[in-house]
């Protein structure tokens, strides 16, 4: 995951900007110092991810990341947002060991009373609330979690960098919700406003490692999905 991690910061960074070609294969396996088989892993997992295109005859190129969350990419609200320009910040950060639903628990595929992390957190955009964030993480994969508490933003971005993990494939449903009062009130809406409920299942390579139940602002966010082909 070193080359991943790495390639992935320097895109995020600026370092390697849209439209231009990062090392060659053969270059980057000096600079890592690892096998061909590592480099093209690592950049496999980028090219899925959307930040980068191999052009063949050319190499490989820094995409320019959209501005909403596309549907085909494994990427989170928080990193999305930032994309968009948004200033981004956390509050009521809760991290806590709990006995998860039983939707999670099957879900996550755990055993009765295996405990995991639940974080709660209010997302704002520009001091404006936009969401309201539940992350059931298994908590073998990240010991000791709960001291982190108020020292993230970026939940993805954290954990590759704290702890090497990495959500590689999600599945995830969207459904319209109505605000209740308390939802109203954080959100600072109207009793009954529409939100959009995002519920996904992440996957790092070990199998599944959260499950998330988000609310949204529904005219404050919005999705992207490419489509092709037809099943018929």
């Amino acid at each position: 995951m070193t080359v991943y991690l790495s390639i992935k910061k320097l895109i995020k960074e600026g370092a390697y900007k849209p439209g231009m070609l990062l090392p060659t294969e053969r270059d980057l396996e000096k600079i890592y110092a690892v096998s061909r088989i590592t480099v093209r892993r690592a950049i496999a997992m980028l090219s899925d991810e959307g930040y980068v295109k191999v052009v063949q005859g050319k190499g490989t190129e820094v995409r320019d990341i959209s501005t909403t969350q596309q549907l085909n990419t494994v990427t989170s609200i928080t990193e999305t947002l930032k994309r968009k320009g948004y200033n981004i910040t956390v509050e009521g950060v809760n991290i806590q060991l709990v006995q998860p639903p039983e939707i999670v628990r099957e879900k996550l595929k755990l055993e009765p009373e295996v405990t995991v992390y639940l974080i709660q957190r209010i997302l704002y955009a520009d001091d404006k609330p936009i969401a309201l964030m539940n992350n059931y993480l298994v908590k073998d994969q990240i010991p000791g979690f709960e001291q982190y508490a108020g020292k993230f933003v970026g939940l993805y971005n954290f954990l590759e960098n704290t702890y090497g993990v990495v959500v590689t494939e999600a599945d995830e449903t969207f459904s319209a919700v109505n605000a209740d009062y308390l939802e109203a009130q954080v959100l600072h809406l109207k009793q009954g406003a529409a939100l959009l409920r995002s519920r996904r299942i992440g996957y790092t390579e070990k199998g599944p490692f959260e499950y998330v139940d988000n609310k949204l602002v529904g005219d404050r966010y919005e999705f992207s999905v490419h489509m092709t082909g037809r099943i018929r």
